[in-house]
């Protein structure tokens, strides 16, 4: 699973113009471990239409306010370059497969 480490990493998956999926997660935190392996597994099997990455909250401040990250995991759906929604908290694989069909 892909990993935005600076801000330009994001702008280039913008350019790329696949839609995108932000978590933003931090290691101490229980929930974001609890959601991993699912973000994971959708990046796998969406790896080719959808852009699924983590961000790092603690190593990425800069990012995690542009997108006014209050609490983790945060999950953001990005469509040109656009938030189109924003989920806080442990989702359920199938809930997130769901928006995933629905931004493709």
């Amino acid at each position: 699973m892909q990993a935005i480490t600076k801000k330009e990493d994001y702008q280039n998956l913008v350019d790329s113009g696949k839609p995108i999926l932000l978590d933003f997660y931090a290691d101490w935190c229980g929930p974001c471990r609890v959601l991993l392996p699912t973000v994971e597994k959708l990046s796998e099997k969406h790896k080719d239409d959808f852009a699924i990455v983590k961000v790092n909250v603690d190593q990425n401040g800069e990012l995690a306010q542009q997108f006014g990250v209050r609490s983790i995991p945060a999950l953001f759906f990005v469509k040109d370059g656009e938030i189109q929604e924003r989920l806080v908290g442990v989702q359920t694989e199938a809930a997130l497969e769901s928006k995933i069909q629905s931004y493709l």
